[in-house]
Protein backbone atom coordinates (compact mmCIF):
# COMPACT_ATOMS: atom_id res chain seq x y z
CA UNK A 1 0.00 0.00 0.00
CA UNK A 2 1.52 3.82 -0.77
CA UNK A 3 1.58 6.09 1.34
CA UNK A 4 -0.76 8.52 -0.18
CA UNK A 5 -3.34 5.96 -0.76
CA UNK A 6 -2.48 4.62 3.16
CA UNK A 7 -3.48 7.95 4.49
CA UNK A 8 -6.65 8.40 2.59
CA UNK A 9 -7.62 5.61 3.26
CA UNK A 10 -7.16 5.88 7.23
CA UNK A 11 -8.98 9.31 6.45
CA UNK A 12 -11.77 7.33 5.03
CA UNK A 13 -11.95 4.42 7.66
CA UNK A 14 -11.67 6.87 10.49
CA UNK A 15 -14.47 8.85 9.22
CA UNK A 16 -16.50 5.53 8.46
CA UNK A 17 -16.15 4.49 12.28
CA UNK A 18 -16.87 7.67 14.07
CA UNK A 19 -19.71 8.79 11.96
CA UNK A 20 -22.82 6.75 10.31
CA UNK A 21 -24.36 8.57 7.11
CA UNK A 22 -22.84 10.49 4.32
CA UNK A 23 -19.67 11.86 3.66
CA UNK A 24 -21.53 14.90 3.09
CA UNK A 25 -23.34 14.98 6.42
CA UNK A 26 -19.67 15.65 8.17
CA UNK A 27 -18.07 17.54 5.37
CA UNK A 28 -20.53 20.45 4.33
CA UNK A 29 -19.57 22.19 1.18
CA UNK A 30 -16.76 25.46 1.41
CA UNK A 31 -18.18 28.46 1.27
CA UNK A 32 -16.13 30.35 -1.03
CA UNK A 33 -17.80 33.92 -1.31
CA UNK A 34 -17.54 36.01 -4.39
CA UNK A 35 -15.24 35.37 -6.22
CA UNK A 36 -14.58 36.25 -10.16
CA UNK A 37 -15.29 34.53 -12.83
CA UNK A 38 -13.48 31.66 -14.28
CA UNK A 39 -12.85 29.66 -17.38
CA UNK A 40 -11.62 25.73 -17.43
CA UNK A 41 -9.83 23.86 -20.40
CA UNK A 42 -11.97 20.82 -20.06
CA UNK A 43 -11.31 17.34 -22.68
CA UNK A 44 -14.53 16.16 -23.38
CA UNK A 45 -14.13 12.60 -21.94
CA UNK A 46 -16.89 10.01 -20.77
CA UNK A 47 -16.80 11.85 -17.44
CA UNK A 48 -17.48 15.33 -18.38
CA UNK A 49 -21.39 15.06 -17.83
CA UNK A 50 -20.67 14.10 -14.12
CA UNK A 51 -18.03 17.19 -13.95
CA UNK A 52 -20.43 19.46 -15.88
CA UNK A 53 -23.06 18.62 -13.14
CA UNK A 54 -20.86 19.16 -10.33
CA UNK A 55 -20.05 22.82 -11.94
CA UNK A 56 -23.51 23.35 -11.96
CA UNK A 57 -24.16 22.79 -8.85
CA UNK A 58 -21.11 24.98 -7.74
CA UNK A 59 -22.69 27.94 -9.55
CA UNK A 60 -26.11 27.46 -8.09
CA UNK A 61 -24.94 27.19 -4.31
CA UNK A 62 -22.11 29.92 -4.72
CA UNK A 63 -23.21 32.94 -7.20
CA UNK A 64 -20.07 32.09 -8.86
CA UNK A 65 -19.65 31.09 -12.73
CA UNK A 66 -17.31 28.75 -14.59
CA UNK A 67 -16.68 28.54 -18.31
CA UNK A 68 -15.93 25.45 -19.66
CA UNK A 69 -14.17 24.93 -23.03
CA UNK A 70 -14.61 21.31 -23.29
CA UNK A 71 -11.99 19.94 -26.21
CA UNK A 72 -11.48 16.82 -27.44
CA UNK A 73 -8.31 14.30 -26.18
CA UNK A 74 -6.21 15.42 -29.62
CA UNK A 75 -6.45 19.16 -29.25
CA UNK A 76 -6.00 19.69 -25.35
CA UNK A 77 -1.92 20.09 -25.06
CA UNK A 78 -1.86 22.03 -27.93
CA UNK A 79 -4.48 24.94 -26.39
CA UNK A 80 -2.48 24.09 -22.90
CA UNK A 81 0.33 25.32 -24.45
CA UNK A 82 -0.46 27.95 -26.44
CA UNK A 83 -2.54 29.29 -22.94
CA UNK A 84 0.45 29.34 -20.98
CA UNK A 85 2.94 31.18 -23.68
CA UNK A 86 0.50 33.68 -24.24
CA UNK A 87 0.66 37.31 -22.87
CA UNK A 88 -2.54 36.29 -21.01
CA UNK A 89 -3.79 32.77 -20.64
CA UNK A 90 -7.27 32.48 -21.43
CA UNK A 91 -7.36 29.55 -19.25
CA UNK A 92 -7.48 29.76 -14.87
CA UNK A 93 -7.81 26.25 -15.09
CA UNK A 94 -5.70 23.49 -17.26
CA UNK A 95 -6.90 19.98 -16.89
CA UNK A 96 -3.30 17.87 -17.91
CA UNK A 97 -3.08 14.63 -18.77
CA UNK A 98 -0.28 13.63 -15.93
CA UNK A 99 1.85 12.96 -19.31
CA UNK A 100 1.98 16.02 -19.87
CA UNK A 101 2.69 17.57 -16.29
CA UNK A 102 6.44 17.24 -16.55
CA UNK A 103 6.78 20.04 -19.68
CA UNK A 104 4.67 21.96 -17.74
CA UNK A 105 6.76 22.07 -14.50
CA UNK A 106 9.59 21.81 -15.77
CA UNK A 107 8.62 25.23 -17.88
CA UNK A 108 7.55 27.00 -14.74
CA UNK A 109 4.62 27.88 -16.79
CA UNK A 110 2.12 27.10 -13.30
CA UNK A 111 1.48 28.64 -10.43
CA UNK A 112 2.24 26.58 -7.20
CA UNK A 113 -1.38 26.66 -5.28
CA UNK A 114 0.56 27.67 -2.15
CA UNK A 115 1.69 30.43 -3.29
CA UNK A 116 -1.95 31.52 -4.60
CA UNK A 117 -3.26 30.80 -0.87
CA UNK A 118 -0.82 29.63 1.49
CA UNK A 119 -3.62 28.18 3.58
CA UNK A 120 -4.86 25.67 0.71
CA UNK A 121 -4.35 22.29 1.39
CA UNK A 122 -5.16 18.86 -0.06
CA UNK A 123 -7.68 17.36 2.17
CA UNK A 124 -6.02 14.27 3.65
CA UNK A 125 -8.75 11.94 1.99
CA UNK A 126 -7.83 13.57 -1.34
CA UNK A 127 -5.87 10.46 -3.37
CA UNK A 128 -2.67 11.90 -5.41
CA UNK A 129 -1.85 8.89 -7.72
CA UNK A 130 1.87 8.81 -6.68
CA UNK A 131 1.78 12.18 -6.20
CA UNK A 132 1.77 13.13 -9.93
CA UNK A 133 0.21 16.07 -8.57
CA UNK A 134 3.51 17.47 -7.01
CA UNK A 135 6.74 19.09 -8.25
CA UNK A 136 10.50 18.58 -6.76
CA UNK A 137 12.00 20.75 -9.20
CA UNK A 138 15.35 19.87 -7.84
CA UNK A 139 15.68 16.02 -8.36
CA UNK A 140 13.00 16.58 -11.17
CA UNK A 141 10.58 14.09 -10.12
CA UNK A 142 6.73 14.23 -9.33
CA UNK A 143 6.84 13.65 -5.28
CA UNK A 144 5.41 15.50 -2.24
CA UNK A 145 8.83 15.01 -0.64
CA UNK A 146 10.65 18.36 -1.44
CA UNK A 147 8.04 19.24 -3.91
CA UNK A 148 5.34 22.06 -4.20
CA UNK A 149 1.91 21.22 -4.85
CA UNK A 150 1.13 22.49 -8.20
CA UNK A 151 -2.60 20.90 -8.79
CA UNK A 152 -4.60 17.87 -7.94
CA UNK A 153 -6.81 15.22 -9.99
CA UNK A 154 -10.67 15.93 -10.97
CA UNK A 155 -10.65 12.53 -12.91
CA UNK A 156 -8.27 9.18 -11.23
CA UNK A 157 -8.77 7.04 -14.36
CA UNK A 158 -7.02 3.60 -13.71
CA UNK A 159 -7.89 -0.03 -15.54
CA UNK A 160 -10.31 -2.06 -14.49
CA UNK A 161 -11.11 -5.34 -15.62
CA UNK A 162 -15.23 -4.71 -16.95
CA UNK A 163 -17.11 -8.14 -17.95
CA UNK A 164 -20.65 -9.45 -18.56
CA UNK A 165 -22.05 -10.11 -14.76
CA UNK A 166 -24.87 -12.07 -16.48
CA UNK A 167 -23.17 -14.38 -19.24
CA UNK A 168 -20.41 -15.47 -16.42
CA UNK A 169 -22.77 -16.35 -14.01
CA UNK A 170 -25.09 -18.37 -16.28
CA UNK A 171 -22.02 -20.06 -17.69
CA UNK A 172 -21.50 -20.68 -13.65
CA UNK A 173 -17.96 -19.02 -14.29
CA UNK A 174 -15.84 -16.86 -11.67
CA UNK A 175 -14.99 -13.31 -12.17
CA UNK A 176 -11.24 -13.59 -13.52
CA UNK A 177 -8.62 -12.73 -11.30
CA UNK A 178 -5.57 -13.53 -14.00
CA UNK A 179 -4.52 -13.15 -17.50
CA UNK A 180 -5.41 -17.26 -18.10
CA UNK A 181 -8.28 -16.64 -16.37
CA UNK A 182 -9.74 -14.01 -19.17
CA UNK A 183 -8.48 -16.24 -22.03
CA UNK A 184 -10.45 -19.72 -20.54
CA UNK A 185 -13.78 -17.30 -20.38
CA UNK A 186 -13.47 -15.83 -23.74
CA UNK A 187 -13.12 -19.72 -25.12
CA UNK A 188 -16.37 -20.23 -23.20
CA UNK A 189 -17.90 -17.26 -24.31
CA UNK A 190 -16.29 -16.18 -27.75
CA UNK A 191 -19.03 -16.26 -30.64
CA UNK A 192 -17.53 -13.86 -32.98
CA UNK A 193 -18.55 -11.68 -34.62
CA UNK A 194 -21.73 -11.49 -32.58
CA UNK A 195 -19.90 -11.80 -29.26
CA UNK A 196 -16.09 -11.75 -28.74
CA UNK A 197 -14.32 -12.61 -25.63
CA UNK A 198 -11.99 -9.79 -24.50
CA UNK A 199 -11.56 -6.32 -25.71
CA UNK A 200 -8.96 -3.65 -25.36
CA UNK A 201 -7.04 -0.96 -27.46
CA UNK A 202 -4.60 -1.65 -29.93
CA UNK A 203 -4.18 1.16 -31.49
CA UNK A 204 -1.11 2.98 -32.15
CA UNK A 205 0.04 5.32 -29.88
CA UNK A 206 -0.97 6.51 -26.26
CA UNK A 207 -3.71 3.60 -26.95
CA UNK A 208 -1.56 0.24 -27.04
CA UNK A 209 1.16 2.09 -24.73
CA UNK A 210 -1.56 2.51 -21.91
CA UNK A 211 -3.93 -0.78 -22.46
CA UNK A 212 -0.40 -2.79 -22.49
CA UNK A 213 1.39 -1.31 -19.53
CA UNK A 214 -0.85 -3.50 -17.08
CA UNK A 215 0.70 -6.29 -18.33
CA UNK A 216 3.82 -4.58 -17.94
CA UNK A 217 3.51 -4.03 -14.87
CA UNK A 218 1.50 -7.25 -13.58
CA UNK A 219 4.43 -9.54 -15.35
CA UNK A 220 6.77 -7.39 -13.42
CA UNK A 221 9.00 -5.42 -15.77
CA UNK A 222 9.40 -2.23 -16.39
CA UNK A 223 10.17 0.49 -19.03
CA UNK A 224 13.33 1.89 -17.38
CA UNK A 225 15.03 0.50 -13.93
CA UNK A 226 15.02 3.28 -11.12
CA UNK A 227 14.35 6.68 -12.90
CA UNK A 228 13.31 8.07 -9.52
CA UNK A 229 16.31 7.54 -8.19
CA UNK A 230 18.30 8.77 -11.51
CA UNK A 231 18.98 5.58 -13.11
CA UNK A 232 17.88 5.67 -16.57
CA UNK A 233 19.07 2.28 -18.12
CA UNK A 234 16.29 0.96 -20.17
CA UNK A 235 14.89 -2.35 -19.28
CA UNK A 236 11.74 -2.26 -21.32
CA UNK A 237 13.89 -5.70 -23.13
CA UNK A 238 13.38 -7.81 -20.32
CA UNK A 239 12.07 -11.55 -20.07
CA UNK A 240 9.05 -10.08 -17.62
CA UNK A 241 8.70 -7.54 -20.57
CA UNK A 242 8.14 -9.73 -23.58
CA UNK A 243 5.83 -12.75 -21.69
CA UNK A 244 3.59 -9.53 -20.87
CA UNK A 245 3.48 -8.73 -24.82
CA UNK A 246 3.24 -12.00 -25.88
CA UNK A 247 -0.11 -12.64 -23.26
CA UNK A 248 -1.26 -9.24 -24.59
CA UNK A 249 -1.32 -10.41 -28.36
CA UNK A 250 -2.62 -14.06 -27.88
CA UNK A 251 -5.65 -12.58 -25.84
CA UNK A 252 -6.00 -9.74 -28.38
CA UNK A 253 -5.58 -12.38 -31.70
CA UNK A 254 -7.60 -15.13 -29.63
CA UNK A 255 -10.44 -13.06 -28.30
CA UNK A 256 -10.99 -9.39 -29.95
CA UNK A 257 -12.53 -8.17 -33.42
CA UNK A 258 -9.97 -8.91 -36.48
CA UNK A 259 -9.25 -5.03 -36.78
CA UNK A 260 -7.18 -5.28 -33.32
CA UNK A 261 -4.36 -3.00 -34.54
CA UNK A 262 -7.01 -0.15 -35.06
CA UNK A 263 -9.35 -0.72 -32.11
CA UNK A 264 -9.56 2.94 -29.61
CA UNK A 265 -11.21 3.42 -26.60
CA UNK A 266 -14.22 4.32 -28.55
CA UNK A 267 -14.01 0.94 -29.79
CA UNK A 268 -13.92 -1.14 -26.70
CA UNK A 269 -16.51 0.96 -25.31
CA UNK A 270 -19.03 0.49 -28.36
CA UNK A 271 -18.36 -2.87 -27.96
CA UNK A 272 -19.12 -3.93 -24.58
CA UNK A 273 -22.59 -1.24 -24.48
CA UNK A 274 -24.33 -2.90 -27.27
CA UNK A 275 -23.17 -6.51 -25.91
CA UNK A 276 -20.75 -7.79 -28.40
CA UNK A 277 -17.84 -8.25 -25.67
CA UNK A 278 -18.00 -10.50 -23.11
CA UNK A 279 -14.95 -8.69 -21.18
CA UNK A 280 -12.78 -5.74 -22.06
CA UNK A 281 -9.99 -3.52 -20.18
CA UNK A 282 -10.94 -0.12 -20.22
CA UNK A 283 -10.45 3.26 -17.75
CA UNK A 284 -12.50 3.80 -15.07
CA UNK A 285 -14.15 6.78 -16.80
CA UNK A 286 -16.22 4.79 -18.98
CA UNK A 287 -17.82 3.40 -16.60
CA UNK A 288 -21.00 5.80 -17.10
CA UNK A 289 -21.91 4.61 -20.50
CA UNK A 290 -22.68 0.87 -19.45
CA UNK A 291 -25.68 2.13 -17.41
CA UNK A 292 -26.75 4.76 -19.44
CA UNK A 293 -30.09 3.52 -21.14
CA UNK A 294 -29.40 5.51 -23.94
CA UNK A 295 -26.28 4.37 -24.74
CA UNK A 296 -26.24 0.58 -23.25
CA UNK A 297 -27.85 -2.63 -24.26
CA UNK A 298 -26.69 -4.39 -21.23
CA UNK A 299 -27.81 -2.01 -18.82
CA UNK A 300 -27.20 -3.46 -15.05
CA UNK A 301 -25.27 -6.84 -16.66
CA UNK A 302 -21.89 -4.94 -16.82
CA UNK A 303 -20.03 -5.69 -13.70
CA UNK A 304 -16.11 -4.61 -12.85
CA UNK A 305 -13.24 -6.37 -11.27
CA UNK A 306 -9.48 -5.49 -9.95
CA UNK A 307 -6.97 -5.77 -13.33
CA UNK A 308 -6.10 -9.56 -13.49
CA UNK A 309 -2.43 -10.50 -13.19
CA UNK A 310 -0.28 -13.13 -14.03
CA UNK A 311 -0.56 -15.95 -11.01
CA UNK A 312 1.33 -15.52 -8.27
CA UNK A 313 2.20 -11.86 -8.85
CA UNK A 314 0.08 -8.96 -8.14
CA UNK A 315 -2.26 -7.02 -11.00
CA UNK A 316 -0.70 -3.96 -12.62
CA UNK A 317 -2.46 -1.48 -12.59
CA UNK A 318 -2.00 1.45 -14.66
CA UNK A 319 -2.59 5.18 -13.14
CA UNK A 320 -4.12 7.41 -16.21
CA UNK A 321 -4.83 10.65 -14.31
CA UNK A 322 -5.73 14.52 -14.94
CA UNK A 323 -4.34 16.88 -13.36
CA UNK A 324 -5.91 20.42 -12.52
CA UNK A 325 -3.49 23.42 -12.39
CA UNK A 326 -3.55 27.28 -12.65
CA UNK A 327 -1.16 29.07 -14.96
CA UNK A 328 1.11 31.50 -13.77
CA UNK A 329 -0.07 34.26 -16.52
CA UNK A 330 -3.29 34.65 -15.33
CA UNK A 331 -4.19 37.64 -12.94
CA UNK A 332 -4.51 37.21 -9.42
CA UNK A 333 -7.78 37.52 -8.80
CA UNK A 334 -8.81 34.81 -11.52
CA UNK A 335 -6.03 32.58 -9.38
CA UNK A 336 -7.66 33.11 -6.42
CA UNK A 337 -11.10 31.62 -8.07
CA UNK A 338 -9.89 29.09 -9.50
CA UNK A 339 -8.32 27.90 -6.20
CA UNK A 340 -11.68 29.14 -4.73
CA UNK A 341 -13.23 26.57 -7.08
CA UNK A 342 -10.99 23.52 -6.08
CA UNK A 343 -11.55 24.03 -2.26
CA UNK A 344 -15.41 23.43 -3.32
CA UNK A 345 -14.52 20.35 -5.45
CA UNK A 346 -12.66 18.41 -3.43
CA UNK A 347 -15.35 19.07 -0.16
CA UNK A 348 -17.11 15.65 0.76
CA UNK A 349 -20.08 17.03 -0.45
CA UNK A 350 -19.16 18.33 -3.59
CA UNK A 351 -17.79 14.85 -4.54
CA UNK A 352 -20.75 12.71 -4.10
CA UNK A 353 -22.48 14.87 -5.94
CA UNK A 354 -19.96 14.39 -8.40
CA UNK A 355 -20.30 10.78 -8.24
CA UNK A 356 -23.95 10.97 -8.00
CA UNK A 357 -23.89 12.55 -11.52
CA UNK A 358 -22.14 10.16 -13.12
CA UNK A 359 -18.29 11.79 -12.20
CA UNK A 360 -15.43 9.56 -11.01
CA UNK A 361 -14.77 11.23 -7.53
CA UNK A 362 -11.31 11.69 -5.93
CA UNK A 363 -11.45 11.46 -2.43
CA UNK A 364 -11.38 7.80 -0.71
CA UNK A 365 -14.21 8.37 1.82
CA UNK A 366 -16.38 9.09 -1.21
CA UNK A 367 -15.26 5.32 -2.15
CA UNK A 368 -16.10 3.80 1.47
CA UNK A 369 -19.29 5.84 1.92
CA UNK A 370 -23.20 4.38 1.55
CA UNK A 371 -22.56 5.00 -2.04
CA UNK A 372 -20.59 1.83 -2.77
CA UNK A 373 -23.62 -0.55 -1.49
CA UNK A 374 -26.03 1.21 -4.09
CA UNK A 375 -26.16 -1.16 -7.69
CA UNK A 376 -25.09 1.87 -9.62
CA UNK A 377 -22.03 2.06 -7.83
CA UNK A 378 -21.04 -1.06 -7.75
CA UNK A 379 -17.92 -0.12 -9.86
CA UNK A 380 -16.68 1.58 -6.51
CA UNK A 381 -14.96 -1.36 -4.67
CA UNK A 382 -13.18 -2.34 -7.47
CA UNK A 383 -12.03 1.19 -8.58
CA UNK A 384 -11.00 1.59 -4.27
CA UNK A 385 -9.13 -2.01 -4.24
CA UNK A 386 -7.19 -1.17 -7.33
CA UNK A 387 -5.43 1.70 -5.70
CA UNK A 388 -3.11 -0.28 -3.93
CA UNK A 389 -1.39 -1.84 -6.85
CA UNK A 390 -1.65 1.41 -9.55
CA UNK A 391 1.59 3.08 -10.22
CA UNK A 392 2.59 5.73 -12.65
CA UNK A 393 4.24 4.89 -16.08
CA UNK A 394 6.88 7.97 -18.16
CA UNK A 395 6.84 10.25 -15.06
CA UNK A 396 9.89 12.29 -16.53
CA UNK A 397 10.88 14.64 -19.15
CA UNK A 398 11.18 12.28 -21.99
CA UNK A 399 8.03 10.16 -21.22
CA UNK A 400 6.12 11.43 -24.45
CA UNK A 401 9.03 10.60 -26.51
CA UNK A 402 9.40 7.27 -25.12
CA UNK A 403 5.86 6.39 -25.67
CA UNK A 404 5.91 7.71 -29.33
CA UNK A 405 8.13 5.18 -29.93
CA UNK A 406 6.50 1.99 -27.62
CA UNK A 407 3.13 3.01 -29.38
CA UNK A 408 4.71 2.22 -32.77
CA UNK A 409 6.34 -0.78 -31.71
CA UNK A 410 4.09 -2.21 -29.71
CA UNK A 411 1.23 -1.62 -32.17
CA UNK A 412 3.77 -3.18 -35.10
CA UNK A 413 4.28 -6.30 -32.71
CA UNK A 414 0.54 -6.80 -32.28
CA UNK A 415 0.09 -6.66 -36.39
CA UNK A 416 2.63 -9.45 -37.04
CA UNK A 417 5.27 -6.87 -38.58
CA UNK A 418 7.41 -7.81 -35.82
CA UNK A 419 8.60 -10.58 -33.64
CA UNK A 420 7.52 -9.66 -29.73
CA UNK A 421 11.01 -9.67 -28.99
CA UNK A 422 12.57 -7.58 -32.02
CA UNK A 423 9.86 -5.41 -31.38
CA UNK A 424 10.98 -5.08 -27.98
CA UNK A 425 15.33 -4.82 -28.60
CA UNK A 426 13.87 -2.27 -31.03
CA UNK A 427 11.94 -0.13 -28.94
CA UNK A 428 14.73 -0.50 -26.43
CA UNK A 429 17.38 0.85 -28.59
CA UNK A 430 15.51 3.72 -29.46
CA UNK A 431 14.25 4.82 -25.49
CA UNK A 432 18.21 4.59 -24.75
CA UNK A 433 19.12 7.17 -27.72
CA UNK A 434 16.58 9.22 -26.22
CA UNK A 435 18.22 9.67 -22.45
CA UNK A 436 21.64 9.46 -23.99
CA UNK A 437 20.76 12.74 -26.17
CA UNK A 438 19.04 14.09 -22.72
CA UNK A 439 22.31 13.15 -20.57
CA UNK A 440 20.68 10.56 -18.53
CA UNK A 441 22.44 7.99 -16.82
CA UNK A 442 21.22 5.10 -19.21
CA UNK A 443 22.31 1.91 -20.68
CA UNK A 444 20.20 -1.24 -21.24
CA UNK A 445 19.75 -4.79 -21.53
CA UNK A 446 21.32 -7.43 -23.35
CA UNK A 447 18.92 -7.95 -26.33
CA UNK A 448 15.97 -10.85 -26.32
CA UNK A 449 15.45 -13.91 -28.83
CA UNK A 450 13.90 -12.49 -32.06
Amino acid sequence: MNFQFATAFAAASALAFTAAGPAAAQAPFADVGKQAEISILINSSPWFGGFEKAVDLYEKQTGNKVKLDVTPYGGMLEKARNAVRAANSPYDILNLDALWTIEFYEGSFLKPFAEIDQNFALPAEVLTFEDSNYWNAQRRWRTRDGGQLMGYSPNGNIHVLYYRDDLLKQAGLQPPKTWDDVGAICQKLKNPPGMYGFVTRGEKGNPIRYDWTPFLQGAGGSIVKAPQDGDYTVTINSPQAKQALDKFIELQKNCAPPNVGVIGQGDVIQLLATGRAAQGLAVIAAWPTFDDRQKSAVVGKINTAVVPGFPGRNPGVAIGNWVFTVPKNVSAERQRAAVAFSRWFLTAGAQRAYAEAGGIPVRSDTFASDLAAKPEFRWMKAYLDSQQFARQELGYAEGAQVEAVLGLRLNQALIGEMSSGRALNTAAREIEEIFQRSGRRTGKLDALPE
